[in-house]
């Protein structure tokens, strides 16, 4: 007995057309997606297999939308070549009623791509080639081309391929509860955060005793934090608001935008940190220089220096990369976000050895008074 997909996967394999003698099954939770078809001359009980792959999904890393959607991808991939052969086959066909016409075309029966052969001979396939999927077999699937068409697999893929250890039904429900407990304890946190945030916003803002350089920085630092909270609500509400939405083939550009918004408020919220090491810093070097000069400046570095990146990685995405809906967080592009984030973090740690040393020479200074080193301690 073939245990239940994970919640959230049904019906997302997207291939088509379905394995003869198989059709979706959505009977609701707990179904397992796929059922056999009733009626019809041909059944092929073999591809039921494809519902492991559904349980599968997060066992696999490879180039996909999103890395849970990989082993639906690989078949993707496979079915689309079989595709392509199937098409030059029919551009180059002998006319009917030929000898060449005698026998079985190509055919995608939904795991493996049969390539055409005369009536009377038959075609053998290894088990799909898919790492932490199944196990390594020398198994071999046969088919035989008959007057009718092909025959069934034999043996077939459920007996052939043997499958790895995938977990049981109570690993999935278990994961599943951790899950929604998860999402729960961090909209919580991002609620208390942003009530917390927009008051300290409201009391800066309010009291005119309170606006400075310094009290403007913290401003908008606040609002990156803010705009990052917000981020995850709206990627949350955009991505996994439906449940029926096919997340291994969903590429809308309200979804893009979404994941580009935040990605924007990640990058914003690391730099306006970095604006703030730098307003320390030059606190310290240039005690009798006004700090409103620089405002601007640190404003550009702030909010600029994330909307280049962001800008940057759109294009490089749309250019070279323009699949699902950018989440996927194995793919080279990146390092465009990454490598921006890394170096702000980097400067930053300078700057607090700098800040640092300085702070250390200043409280060991002997010219400088008691009272002095107080605003240091």
């Amino acid at each position: 007995m073939w245990p239940p997909h994970p919640q959230g996967h049904a019906g997302g394999a997207g291939l088509s057309p379905t394995p003869r003698g198989l059709s979706w099954d959505t009977g609701g939770r707990g179904s397992t997606g796929l059922a056999p078809a009733m009626g019809g001359p041909r059944r092929l009980p073999g591809a039921c297999t494809l519902l492991v792959l559904l349980l599968a999904l997060p066992m696999l890393r490879v180039r996909a939308t999103h890395p849970d959607c990989s082993v639906v991808l690989y078949f993707q991939e496979r079915e689309t070549e079989c595709l392509e052969i199937i098409r030059s086959e029919r551009q180059t066909s002998a006319p009917p009623g030929s000898p060449q016409q005698q026998g079985c075309l190509t055919e995608w029966d939904g795991v493996s791509c049969w390539s055409a052969v005369p009536v009377g001979q038959s075609r053998a396939v290894a088990c799909p080639d898919i790492l932490h999927v199944f196990k390594k077999s020398k198994a071999l699937i046969r088919r035989n081309c008959t007057e009718s068409g092909w025959s069934f697999p034999s043996p077939p893929y459920y007996n052939a391929c043997e499958l790895e250890a995938i977990g049981s039904n109570n690993d999935t429900e278990a994961k599943a509860s951790y899950f929604v407990t998860m999402k729960v304890l961090y909209t919580c946190g991002y609620s208390t955060s942003l009530a917390a945030l927009f008051l300290a916003i409201g009391i800066f803002s309010c009291f005119r005793k309170l606006h400075c350089t310094r009290n403007s920085i913290h401003i908008h630092f606040f609002t990156s934090f803010i705009l990052r909270g917000a981020a995850v609500f709206i990627k949350d509400a955009v991505l996994f608001s439906d449940e029926s939405v096919d997340h291994c083939t969903m590429s809308t550009a309200n979804c893009k935008a979404a994941i580009a918004f935040f990605q924007y408020s990640v990058l914003a919220n690391f730099y306006w940190l970095l604006v703030e090491g730098m307003y320390l810093q030059t606190l310290l070097l240039l005690t009798f220089t006004s700090d409103k000069r620089y405002i601007w400046w640190y404003i550009l570095i702030g909010w600029g220096v994330p909307m280049l990146t962001v800008c940057v990685w759109v294009v490089t995405r749309l250019q070279y990369d323009d699949h699902g809906c950018w989440d996927d967080y194995t793919s080279p592009y990146w390092w465009v976000i990454k490598a921006p984030i890394l170096l702000a973090i980097f400067v930053n740690f300078l700057i607090f050895l700098n800040v640092t040393r300085m702070l250390a020479q200043k409280i060991r200074s002997p010219d400088i008074s008691k009272n002095y080193k107080q605003q240091y301690m």
